[in-house]
């Protein structure tokens, strides 16, 4: 039996540009480059992707549900005609304020997902633009793992927890398929 292999993705800044203004639409959501092709090299080899991603423009009321599916369903699309695949998609509505135990940096949405698929998040990759990313990463106890784009920056200035940095989500998925 092939034991089955995770990944945990950040959506905005990872796959996709971000903005400080928030993603509010399909037109708005523009993958990076090569991410997509990041995505289906990763597919190729046997990961299950989830996408953890905060998303509190919800709750902000700048984008309902509807938009955010269709946001979602744009980047499915992309992932799809290029051969990739995404398992999942997990994200928390709260904002900063809010009281949640899933907003990273907190940990919630990583241990729901490894809760409902089975898997074990020591073993797991988490890829994240943010210096919450790598906060919510550590605290699952995944072993994380940093890109420049986005807000990438922040974690290169302040890599207190010394994760490896590369340039982009391809760079740093050919780290771990080469491994």
């Amino acid at each position: 039996m092939r034991l089955q292999k995770f990944i945990i993705l950040d959506r905005d800044g990872v796959i996709n540009f971000d903005s400080p203004e928030y993603i509010k639409s399909p037109e708005e959501w523009e993958p990076i480059p090569d991410s997509i092709k990041a995505i289906k090299t990763l597919t190729d080899n046997d990961f299950n992707i989830i996408v953890i991603t905060n998303q509190s423009a919800i709750n902000r009321g700048l984008m309902s549900y509807e938009t955010f599916t269709r946001i979602n369903m744009k980047m499915l699309d992309m992932v799809t005609r290029a051969g990739g695949s995404i398992h999942a998609i997990l994200y928390c509505p709260h904002t900063p304020d809010e009281t949640s135990t899933t907003r990273k940096p907190l940990p919630g949405m990583f241990l729901e997902a490894a809760s409902r698929f089975n898997f074990d998040l020591k073993t797991t990759y988490a890829i994240g633009d943010s210096p919450r990313d790598i906060e919510a990463a550590k605290l699952a106890q995944c072993v994380p793992i940093a890109v420049r784009t986005g807000n990438g920056k922040k974690i290169e200035e302040y890599n207190k927890y010394k994760v490896k940095i590369f340039d982009d989500l391809n760079c740093a998925v050919e780290f771990i398929t080469t491994k």
